[in-house]
Formats: structure tokens, sequence, C-alpha cells
């Protein structure tokens, strides 16, 4: 059987070889799903706030809150998205990196607010 990619004089198969448009492609897509799984989260939390018998106010902010920082990650996906458009540049800037980071944080630290305050 055939190897899926062509190996070079060393005998490394597709080493040193890139791809360019495909490796923005796949960058592209893996933040898009990165954004639908933020998106995701918030819906599940929704829910949760909804099947919630009392106390939901606390819950209604975490959400609203949660929802906050998830456009404000769909704003930086989309600014990636364009920037990996316009320029090729396939690095990351530390900016982005720690807004993504924090993004998550944020969710996370939401989430564990109407965990904690949510009735038992």
């Amino acid at each position: 059987m055939a190897p899926l990619e062509p190996e070079d004089p060393a005998g490394r198969a597709g080493e040193g070889r890139r791809d360019g448009e495909g490796q923005e492609e796949r960058t592209r897509l893996a933040w898009r799903r990165t954004t639908l799984a933020f998106a995701l989260a918030l819906v599940l939390a929704g829910r949760g706030v909804v099947m919630a018998d009392s106390g939901a106010l606390v819950g209604a902010l975490a959400v609203a809150g949660a929802a906050l920082v998830w456009a404000g990650f769909l704003v930086l996906t989309q600014r990636r998205m364009v920037s990996l458009a316009r320029s090729g540049d396939r690095r990351v800037g530390p900016g982005t990196v720690l807004l993504a980071a924090g993004s998550v944080l944020a969710l996370a630290v939401l989430a564990g607010v109407w965990l904690v305050t949510a009735p038992r």
C-alpha cells in the first residue's frame, strides 16, 4: 500500500512541505468550531437556568454575562478570520490569545457563579 503523502529524501512523510491554503482553511474552521462550541455551552447554560425551579435571577444574570462574553469572542473570531483572509499571516498575536483565553475563563467563572448560587 502506498503512503498517503510523498516522502522526502530523508524518509519522513509530508515533513518540510506546507499546504498554505489548506492550513488557512483549517485554522479558519478551528476558530469557527470553537465559536460554535462556545455557543453550545451558552445554550446549555441557558437551558439550565430555564429548568431551575427558583432563584433564576442570578442564573439569568450569569447567562446574560456569558452571552456578552460570547459576543466579544465572536468579534475576536471574526477579526482573526478576516486577518487570515487578508494577509495570510498564520501567526496569532499575543493579544488574540489572551482575549480568547480570557473569554473561556470568564465563561467558566460565570458558570461557577451560577452553580454555586443555584438552588439545590
